[in-house]
């Protein structure tokens, strides 16, 4: 198992980098599999840049394969939404919709980290996923705006995911250090009702919510 450093700054880096890892990951599941051979294109290339991400977030927590291959599943910092299913390619868009609203939030915030790496890192990765939420965003309203079962589905995909949102928000003790340090921006500040906006097209300010929220911490051990 990787040896993981606990300063502030290495478990900030091994949550952002754990967040694209594990969507990577999950977007990675749909080669050969996706709707049409230009989504399935599409999806891959979207894994691609993720992996890209976390790889050079891994590599400056630590040993970025070591990282990404042997640590316990209960280890890995990724937020719950990344990890969700994919299900069908609705939901799979509903929740890269999500993801990547809030990414692009942060990621304009994070080019004026006072952390040079984290910096350089933003001012890169913030275009890459500038792409991301909007490709996302035009299937999120094809969908919608298509046949009734595509509608429904859109719709479900959101319900699935927006439950899983509200996590993105939170702040912690380490969190709250490398805030303080001017390392990472205080993702309270990036304003809940702005990302439900504009992360949920044609759907109003409420959003999707008849799913009940997840439990507020994952487990810490084994039964």
């Amino acid at each position: 198992m990787a040896t993981i450093a606990v300063d502030p700054r290495t478990e900030y880096l091994l949550r952002v980098g754990d967040d694209s890892l594990v969507l990577g990951q999950r977007l990675s599941e749909w080669c050969g599999h996706a709707p049409v051979l230009e989504v399935d294109i599409s999806l891959a290339n979207l894994a691609l840049d993720l992996i890209g991400q976390a790889t050079l977030l891994l590599n400056e927590a630590g040993d970025g394969d070591r990282l990404a291959f042997h640590r316990d599943v209960l280890d890995f910092k990724n937020c719950l939404l990344v990890e969700q299913p994919n299900g069908d390619f609705a939901q799979t868009i509903a929740r890269h919709l999500l993801y990547t609203t809030w990414q692009h939030m942060l990621l304009q915030r994070l080019t004026g980290s006072s952390d040079r790496f984290l910096a350089e890192f933003a001012h890169k990765a913030v275009k890459e996923v500038a792409y991301h939420r909007e490709l996302a965003r035009e299937w999120v309203i094809r969908l919608g705006d298509g046949t009734e079962e595509s509608a429904r589905r859109m719709a479900d995909g959101l319900d699935w995911n927006w439950r899983f949102v509200a996590e993105l928000f939170e702040v912690d003790g380490t969190l709250q250090s490398v805030i303080d340090h001017g390392i990472a921006p205080d993702p309270r500040e990036l304003g809940r009702l702005s990302f439900r906006n504009c992360s949920c097209p044609g759907r109003g300010a409420a959003g999707p919510a008849s799913r009940s929220a997840p439990a507020p911490r994952r487990p810490t051990g084994t039964p």
